[in-house]
C-alpha cells in the first residue's frame, strides 16, 4: 500500500501543491473501504512531502538547455523555463556562427570576460507567466533586470 502511496504521488504534479518531490513522512493512514465491483480497498492516507512551487514574479536559477534565435530555454529542477530575445537585454545579441549557439555579451567585465548564454550555462532568471499542465509546469521568464542573467563562477 505505502509503495502504491510513493508511486502514484513522487514525480507528479498536484495543481495545488505544485510539483511532488518526495513523501518525507506518513502521518496517518484510515481505515480501508472496499469498491463495490473491482473488490479493492481505498485508503485515505495523510503525508507530509518536499514540493516545488513556483510563483509569478520568483527568482529562479536554472542551467539552459537549449538556444536559439528566439531565446532560450532552461532547467529548473524539474520544471522548464523560456525566456524569448524580447526579454533579453538589448546588449546580449545572438550568434548563430558560435559553437554551440550563444547570446554574448557586446561587453566584457573588469577582466575582459565577455558573458556567454550557451547550453550548460547557469542562469538566474524572474518567473513572469507560469502554465501548468498534467505532467509539466513551463514557465515563462525575464533576465532583462539587475542581477538576473547568467551566472559566472557556479
Amino acid at each position: 500500500m505505502l509503495r502504491k502511496l510513493y508511486e502514484e504521488v513522487e514525480g507528479h504534479i498536484d495543481g495545488q501543491y505544485g510539483y511532488i518531490i518526495s513523501v518525507l513522512n506518513i502521518v496517518e493512514v484510515g481505515s480501508g473501504v472496499l469498491q463495490p465491483m473491482t473488490g479493492l480497498a481505498e485508503f485515505n492516507v495523510v503525508y507530509q512531502a518536499l514540493v516545488m512551487k513556483v510563483f509569478k514574479n520568483m527568482v529562479v536559477d536554472g542551467v539552459v538547455t537549449v538556444v536559439n534565435p528566439l531565446g532560450f530555454w532552461a532547467e529548473i529542477g524539474p520544471l522548464t523555463m523560456f525566456v524569448a530575445s524580447a526579454l533579453i537585454p538589448t546588449y546580449f545579441k545572438y550568434d548563430p556562427s558560435a559553437n554551440p549557439p550563444a547570446f554574448i555579451s557586446e561587453f566584457g567585465d573588469d577582466n575582459g570576460h565577455v558573458s556567454r548564454i550557451e547550453k550548460g550555462v547557469a542562469v538566474r532568471a524572474r518567473i513572469i507567466g507560469i502554465r501548468t499542465e498534467a505532467t509539466e509546469i513551463f514557465c515563462v521568464g525575464t533576465i532583462k533586470e539587475d542581477y538576473l542573467g547568467p551566472q559566472l563562477g557556479v
